[in-house]
């Protein structure tokens, strides 16, 4: 299945797409994600918990780029995972790039999405799987919006002398390792997305376009 989605990121381009590409600063921010191992700088190992209906699942899997153009601010992402309980498995390649924005940038996703075993029945609903998908996005937008704002520097007198460069390393404060992602709402989560089904159930039954 095919499905499209973006979120926007209060930097500039050229900012945002450093931040996008640090996978280790960023990671934290997408909800039930965790990155485990990094292979080489185009290729990560992690598991990411969701839940499809009423089933919870661990994707335990690897990420790796396929093409990067820092210039254009585009690339493309191989993923592939499998459920930690043996139910099944997904595979996905996802091509995203930038745009800017009146608040910075807007990262704009195509997301191609093949689900096997059990688990392509507890998704088999497109829509399902597409409100999940905007939901985990929308969250981890806020997440990543978050933690840009907590890394600006405080304002500071223009005559301030820079103690932060003249103290040495052991005077310097250390700063505050990244704080793992919440995971997902699972339970507002999977009810409004098992109300949007229902919505999108009764449209159709009655020939109301959406």
């Amino acid at each position: 299945m095919d499905f499209d989605n973006s979120f926007d990121v209060p930097l500039p381009p050229d900012q945002a797409w450093k931040t996008l590409m640090d996978i280790e600063r960023i990671a934290p921010c997408m909800p039930g994600a965790e990155l485990t191992e990094i292979v080489d700088d185009k290729t990560f190992k992690g598991k990411v918990s969701v839940r499809l209906g009423p089933v919870a699942l661990t994707f335990q899997g690897t990420a790796s780029f396929e093409d990067i153009d820092n210039d254009a601010h585009t690339a493309s992402v191989k993923a592939q995972g499998a459920d930690a309980k043996g139910r099944g498995g997904a595979n996905a390649n996802v091509a995203f790039h930038l745009e800017p924005s009146d608040t910075g940038s807007t990262v704009k996703i195509h997301t191609d999405l093949q689900l096997s075993g059990s688990v392509a029945q507890y998704g088999r609903g497109a829509g399902m799987i597409q409100d999940l998908a905007s939901q985990i996005i929308g969250q981890f937008a806020k997440n990543l919006a978050a933690q840009i704002e907590a890394d600006k520097p405080a304002d500071a007198p223009a005559n301030a002398p820079d103690t932060a460069t003249d103290a040495s390393p052991a005077e310097k404060p250390a700063a505050p390792p990244p704080q793992p992602a919440a995971p997902a709402q699972v339970g507002g989560m999977a009810f409004k997305v098992l109300w949007n089904q229902i919505v999108r159930s009764i449209k159709s039954l009655f020939g109301v376009k959406s």
